[in-house]
């Protein structure tokens, strides 16, 4: 029985003393080098006389709750201590002179690490992913490394190298002076919900905020010129950013931004496909107007496109720099007044203000050459407007229905009035049609019973299907000996129509003319 005691407490001592040691055979050596341990102890202390330890020395070691490094050492290698994850306590000697990428990467349980005097290198992703890091201490004679407030920047503090994962912290405020936000910076430092950034910093490196989760506001300055590749990749709480002029080109950096709603970015700045998704709205800040009634944010724009108008203010300045005004874009507007729409601009779209009932002012710059179908369609409370000489082509029914526009002049590049182009505008009661005109559209004027007289020029050759039906204070037409054909009840219900001069050789179509008006022939 005492034998079987003694055997008993002998054991139990070789088990306590292999938790907190190791027998060297779970050493594999490389020389002086380690390059693997194969034990299983939660404290390991490495053999005195071990000058490196190699990458992966100790990879994914959950069992590894402190490690002692001898003065011997004076390398740790490539993911040395990788995902340790209950590795809390490790002391760096003085004799180390490099640590290198991804040593302590997923270290989640380390809380505090201290660099010694003796480092020169310190690599990529080293301390990234310590979830529970709270504090980065550089010994003050360190010639190549500096901490403030637990962080690690370089020597000169240009560069922020890494911010524990592990701090408390809500906010941060880069230090003034930086100009380089390390790759993987502030890596999962899901803990921050804002960062200010110094006008300083030119460079935002690769993955610099990815998994920032908390992140909810940031200010990237002007003067930033790079955003790395990922750099707030799954920063799912980010709704809004703002990107300044100066950075010129953005890949993959937000891929995973599921809160994000708006984004303001130069028109100059190229994005990659697929940077934001279908539902960001992209606003261009150096579209947006200086000053005026409507919010910057109320224009969605595309490139240069003026997709839509989402605010109701009642005086709208278009921005500078958008060069055509989108299908749509004011559609129903109710509120709209006036609009002031910049020389940038080159076309107008379809139903571009349809519908915009209270609508009384708005002046088409010079450079505008095309106004689509429907764009002014129901303006009900317009009274003039003035069609630039650039315009080269109206639309179908794009005036049709402003029914208190009482004049129009029909600039000299315009070579056809479309279909109902000024259907229905009752109040109109002057039309100078320019002699570069070839056609008259279908219903182009049918409707505008205040127009009391017309001077068809000698350019137009043909007359539309009720051109100028119900006219109603027509008195006389002159048709000039150019227009070759007049169609169907062109002057349809023209009640009060009484003379008509027109060339025997045009072709008249059926109901051309009123019964009771006089016709005679000019030739």
């Amino acid at each position: 029985m005492k034998k079987q005691f003694t055997v008993f407490i002998f054991a139990a001592l070789l088990l306590t003393v292999c938790s907190c040691s190791d027998f060297k055979g779970d050493f594999k050596m490389h020389g002086k080098e380690l390059v693997r341990y194969n034990g299983n102890a939660d404290n390991v202390i490495i053999p005195e006389g071990v000058t490196r330890i190699w990458s992966d020395a100790f990879y994914k070691n959950e069992g590894l709750i402190s490690v002692t490094i001898p003065s011997s050492v004076t390398s740790i290698g490539y993911g040395a201590f990788f995902f340790c994850s209950n590795l809390t306590s490790v002391t760096i000697p003085e004799s180390v002179t490099s640590i290198e990428s991804s040593a302590f990467f997923g270290c989640t349980s380390l809380t505090n690490i201290t660099i010694p005097s003796g480092v020169t290198s310190i690599g990529y992703l080293a301390f990234n992913n310590c979830t529970s890091l709270t504090n980065i201490t550089v010994d003050a004679q360190n010639r190549m490394y500096y901490s403030e407030e637990g962080v690690l920047f370089n020597i000169s503090k240009t560069t922020l190298i890494a911010y524990p994962a592990g701090k408390q912290e809500r906010s941060y405020i880069i230090p003034s002076g930086t100009i380089s936000i390390g790759s993987m910076a502030f890596y999962n430092c899901t803990n921050l919900t804002s960062i200010t950034i110094p006008e300083s910093v030119a460079e935002i490196g690769e993955e610099a905020f990815s998994g920032c989760r908390g992140l909810k506001s940031i200010t990237i300055p002007e003067g930033v010129t790079s955003i790395g590749k990922s750099a707030f990749e799954f920063c799912s709480s980010l709704t809004s950013i703002t990107i300044p002029s100066s950075v010129t080109s953005i890949g993959r950096a937000f891929y995973g931004c599921s809160s994000l709603e708006t984004v303001e970015v130069s028109s100059r700045t190229e994005i990659d496909a697929g940077v934001f998704s279908d539902a960001v709205q992209i606003i261009y800040s150096d579209l947006l107007p200086e000053s005026g009634t409507s919010s910057y944010y109320d224009f969605e724009i595309d490139g240069t496109v003026l997709v839509k108008y989402r605010g109701d203010a009642e005086n709208v300045i278009i921005p500078e720099g958008v060069t055509s005004i989108g299908r749509g874009a004011f559609s129903s507007c109710s509120s709209l007044t006036s609009v002031v729409i910049p020389s940038s601009v080159t076309s107008i779209g379809d139903s571009a203000f349809y519908r915009c009932f209270s609508l009384t002012s708005i002046t088409i710059p010079l450079n505008v050459t095309s106004i689509g179908r429907y764009t002014f369609s129901e303006c009900t409370s317009l009274t003039s407007i003035t069609i630039p000489s650039s315009v080269t082509s109206i639309g179908d029914s794009a005036f049709s229905e402003c029914n208190r526009l009482t004049s129009i002049t029909i600039p000299l590049r315009v070579t056809s009035i479309g279909t109902s182009v000024f259907a229905m505008c009752t109040g109109l009661v002057s039309v100078v049609i320019s002699s570069s005109v070839t056609s008259i559209g279908d219903n182009a004027f049918s409707g505008c019973n205040g127009l009391t007289n017309i001077n068809i020029p000698l350019s137009v050759t043909s007359i539309g299907v009720e051109a100028f039906a119900m006219c109603s204070s027509l008195t006389s037409v002159v048709i000039p000996s150019s227009v070759a054909s007049i169609g169907n009840a062109a002057f349809y219900r023209c009640s009060n129509l009484r003379t008509v001069s027109v060339s025997r050789k045009t072709t008249l179509g059926e109901g051309a003319f009123p019964a009771n008006a006089q016709i005679t022939y000019s030739d």
